[in-house]
C-alpha cells in the first residue's frame, strides 16, 4: 500500500491485541510497538530499584535511567524487549510484573514519558500500535482506531495457555483474577483510563480465529488507505 497510516489498537488484556498488531505489521510491513512491553519493563525497573510509586522524585529520576528498544529475536519470529541494554522479555511477562504493570501505568510521569516516546516512534506514520490509550491519547488522530473486547472465561483461557506455553504455569482461577483486577485498574484509574475512542471500531473475538480477525481488519485498513 503506497499511503502508511498509524493503526491504534485498545482493549483489554487478554484480547489478542499483540498477535493482531503483529499480524498487521507483518502484512502490511508496518513497525509494531508494543506498548504494553514498555510498561512492563518500567515495571521491572522500578521493582529492581525499589522505586516507590508515591514518590515523585523517586520515580523521576528512575524515568531518567531507563531506556526502552525492541530487537529481532535471533529466530527472527519476534520482537524481545529490551531494558538498558538487557533482554527482559522472559521477566517481563512474569506474574509478578503482571500484578503490579496497572499501578505503574497509572502514574502520571511514567505515561508522559512513554506516550512522548510512542509518539515519535509514530510521527512517520507506517506504525501499529497496541495498549490501552492509543487511540485516545498516543495517535487520537490515527487513521484506523480498533477496540478489542472478549469474554472474560475466553480471555482467561488464551492467557492460560500463554503462560502455559512458556512454561510460566499458573493457577486458572488466579489468572481470571489477575485480568478482572487490572481491567478495573486500567477503567478506572485518573490519567488515561482505557476507554474506546468515539470513532473506533469494537471488534469482539470471542468466536473469531486469528485468521478471520485479520481478514475483518485487512479490509477496514483497505478502506481507510483507499478513501
Amino acid at each position: 500500500m503506497s499511503d502508511n497510516i498509524n493503526i491504534a489498537i485498545d482493549g483489554f488484556a487478554a484480547c489478542g491485541k499483540s498477535t493482531l498488531a503483529k499480524q498487521l505489521a507483518q502484512r502490511l510491513s508496518y513497525i509494531y510497538v508494543d506498548t504494553g512491553a514498555m510498561y512492563r519493563a518500567v515495571t521491572l525497573y522500578f521493582e529492581r530499584h525499589n522505586v516507590v510509586a508515591d514518590n515523585a522524585l523517586a520515580v523521576g529520576d528512575a524515568l531518567a535511567n531507563i531506556h526502552i528498544s525492541f530487537v529481532k529475536n535471533t529466530t527472527n519470529t519476534h520482537v524481545d524487549t529490551y531494558l538498558n541494554g538487557e533482554n527482559v522479555e522472559q521477566a517481563i511477562r512474569s506474574s509478578a510484573i503482571a500484578n503490579k504493570v496497572s499501578l505503574v501505568s497509572a502514574i502520571k510521569a511514567v505515561r508522559t514519558f512513554l506516550v512522548e516516546q510512542q509518539q515519535v516512534i509514530g510521527k512517520d506514520k507506517g506504525v501499529v500500535m497496541d495498549g490501552r490509550d492509543i487511540g485516545t491519547v498516543v495517535f487520537p488522530d490515527a487513521a484506523l482506531k480498533l477496540f478489542l473486547t472478549a469474554d472474560i472465561e475466553v480471555r482467561t483461557q488464551r492467557r492460560y495457555e500463554e503462560l502455559q506455553s512458556k512454561n510460566m504455569p499458573q493457577n486458572y482461577v488466579e489468572v481470571q483474577k489477575n485480568l478482572q483486577e487490572r481491567d478495573h485498574l486500567d477503567s478506572t484509574r485518573e490519567e488515561s483510563p482505557l476507554r474506546k475512542a468515539l470513532d473506533a471500531v469494537v471488534v469482539d473475538n470471542s468466536n473469531l480465529t486469528p485468521e478471520e480477525q485479520l481478514a475483518m481488519v485487512l479490509a477496514l485498513v483497505g478502506c481507510r488507505v483507499n478513501g
